[in-house]
């Protein structure tokens, strides 16, 4: 996921559906809409309703696009990765092998690492998803994305990763990626999903993080040693496909 900071203007703006260009392009997403209310403003008593509606829109298109997905893994990874990196390179090869294992695969639908798994399960002929988001930095859906879903709110979308997917492999990224994984690691820990494997893939980006849960998370008593057993690092293609195919009894 890209920031402000390094975007320019949009050149075009999916809302839900609805493609804006040029002057039709309109300030703000629908979540900050939804989320930055101003005290002393009622207006959102007639118009939260009608915001209900559209999520439940939402949901709909969402469940009914997906419905007949085969088994599938979800690959999460950074919008900023570069092409021309060893970081791009195992995401082709995380998305065909997934493909070659059996599963669909199913990403942010956005540059970087999520167009390298998209790209390597199309090239493997699979089936490739693209979850898209409404971002005021619109960067539209990869050209390897074959079934795509432009989302208003990250709610709604993030349902649509869980409930399609029988794993996550994690690839290296930034807020967004964490989100997910944080998202995914809670709904396991508390046994709202159950044989859901999470995989992250890269030991030297991702060592860190897991030095922090065990040394200080753990140490501190707000988690369990147990809840280290929740995901698996792994800097081997192979190795990552095996463990989700091993706990979804593939």
């Amino acid at each position: 996921m890209g920031s402000p900071e390094s975007q320019g203007p949009p050149e075009e703006q999916h809302l839900g559906p609805v493609v804006r260009r040029r002057e039709q392009i309109t300030p703000g997403t629908t979540d900050q809409r939804l989320l930055d209310t101003e005290g002393g403003d009622s207006a959102w008593v007639h118009t939260d309703p009608w915001r209900v509606m559209r999520i439940q829109s939402e949901f709909v298109e969402g469940f009914g696009a997906l419905a007949e997905l085969p088994s599938a893994i979800s690959v999460f990874g950074s919008a900023r990765t570069r092409p021309d990196t060893p970081e791009y390179e195992a995401g082709v090869r995380i998305g065909k092998a997934l493909v070659e294992a059996g599963f669909a695969v199913i990403t942010g639908g956005g540059p970087g690492a999520m167009e390298a798994a998209n790209k390597g399960a199309r090239d493997a002929k699979g089936v490739s998803v693209g979850l898209g988001i409404e971002l005021p930095f619109e960067q539209g859906l990869n050209p390897h994305v074959d079934i795509g879903v432009n989302f208003r709110y990250f709610f709604v979308r993030k349902t649509m990763f869980v409930k399609y997917a029988q794993g996550f492999v994690v690839l290296p990224g930034g807020l967004g990626t964490l989100d997910e994984l944080f998202e995914a690691l809670t709904l396991v820990q508390t046994r709202k999903v159950t044989r859901f494997p999470i995989v992250l893939f890269g030991s030297a980006y991702w060592g860190g993080l897991v030095d922090w849960l065990r040394d200080t998370v753990v140490a501190q008593g707000k988690a369990s040693e147990h809840d280290l057993l929740l995901f698996h690092v792994t800097d081997d293609v192979d190795e990552a496909v095996s463990l989700v195919t091993k706990e979804v009894g593939r």
